[in-house]
């Protein structure tokens, strides 16, 4: 290992580092490889100092089967026992890439095919937003390492009742264990759910720590799940595609060994830099949950019951945008909140509008206005319970 740090770097094409590697040497292989989408990937760092590229271009469907059908069977050869792959790949050749791993592994040796799903940006194409990409993950016997990962139970699971041990009875039905004097029986620490084969997990984001600017660069706590699941401390992790490094940093921050190949020079360096000084971002989602970002306030949005709103989170000024809008513009509403006077809400209102480049700005006034105020360009609407305590 390179420095005896717990990782190695080797340049050039993967094929004849792999066959050169000894047989059973590798405990966890992660495959990200060219995705065959017929185009020239390239992308810079924010400074726009460094520009990442590289060619996905092949002469023929056939050409790029060939040239992952070489590199799966070394991959296969250099896994121990109980070694796993897990193979990345995108829509252009995910069909051709399953048909690989069984001819090589053999489909008995298929245990998930892992839906990586993330939320991105809107797209004008017609179709279907590309909101996921696929890992197919294998092994190469059936005595292989795994590691469960266990997640909370969901909402609206009844968790007292799994705490209850259950029987079966006479009639083969699952019952609720009792004691002499009727008592449920406890069944036991409940651990959570297993985990599933969809994550949920942030694609990487502009402005991220982690973000090097490579083109395909993956998270590290997608490579980090991986890892944790199918090796344990001090196996070794090999990429043969590593482009940014991102399997190897996770690889050794978990405490493995790791070996990336790159046919490119850049991709090397790249890894080696990132080795050498890890970051890694916090991600408030994974933290915390996707529903931890609904901030809009529920009892607001009740009041705006019957229009079809879309809601705004994290923003104090507007709680939702009429969906049909005007003219294509945004029309802001927000509700005036208890105890808030109407002066304060229509100066959040104005400006969160502003910045938005709201046509028409709604203030749904819960309470009356004291004084002369400031109204310009908001416009006043009514709660019931307003409209009825001006009444009495």
């Amino acid at each position: 290992m390179e420095g005896d740090s717990g990782w190695e770097l080797r340049l050039g094409d993967c094929l004849g580092h792999l066959e050169g590697m000894a047989a059973g040497s590798v405990r966890l292989a992660y495959l990200d490889p060219p995705f065959a989408t017929g185009r020239r990937q390239r992308l810079g760092t924010r400074d726009r100092a460094t520009t990442y590229e590289f060619a996905d271009v092949w002469e023929s469907p056939r050409a790029y089967e060939e040239f992952l059908r070489a590199r799966l069977v070394q991959v296969r050869r250099v896994l121990d026992d109980a070694g796993s792959v897990f193979l990345h790949c995108g829509r252009d050749a995910g069909h051709v890439a399953r048909g690989l791993l069984d001819e090589v592994f053999g489909a008995r040796r298929f245990r998930s095919e892992i839906v990586w799903h993330y939320r991105r940006w809107s797209s004008g194409a017609r179709g279907l937003l590309p909101a996921h990409q696929t890992i197919h993950y294998y092994t190469k016997t059936d005595d292989f390492v795994f590691n469960p990962i266990w997640e909370p139970y969901s909402p609206a699971t009844n968790v007292d009742r799994l705490l209850q041990r259950r029987r079966r009875d006479e009639s083969a039905k699952a019952v609720y264990d009792r004691d002499e004097q009727g008592r449920p029986i406890p069944a036991g620490v409940k651990r959570g759910v297993p985990l599933g084969d969809v994550w949920d997990i942030p694609y990487l984001n502009p402005k991220a720590r982690e973000r090097t600017g490579y083109p395909t660069q993956k998270p590290l706590a997608l490579l980090e799940r991986i890892i944790a699941l199918a090796s344990r401390p001090g196996d070794v992790v090999l990429d043969p595609f590593c482009g940014s490094g991102s399997a190897l940093v996770a690889a050794v921050s978990l405490g493995r060994r790791a070996i990336g190949i790159d046919a490119s020079e850049a991709a090397v360096a790249l890894s080696r830099s990132r080795l050498e000084r890890p970051v890694r971002s916090e991600s408030r989602l994974l933290r915390r949950g996707r529903e931890s970002y609904r901030e809009a306030d529920p009892e607001s949005l009740g009041l705006l019951a019957g229009l079809d709103v879309v809601p705004v989170h994290r923003n104090s000024g507007v709680d939702a945008l009429v969906k049909s809008g005007d003219a294509g513009l945004p029309v802001a509403v927000r509700v005036q909140r208890p105890g808030e006077r109407l002066a304060e809400a229509a100066a959040k209102l104005r400006r969160a509008g502003t910045a938005m480049q709201a046509s028409r700005l709604f203030l749904v006034v819960r309470e009356p206005a004291e004084g002369v105020v400031d109204l310009e360009g908001v416009e006043l609407i009514e709660s019931p319970a307003a409209a009825i305590a001006r009444g009495l």
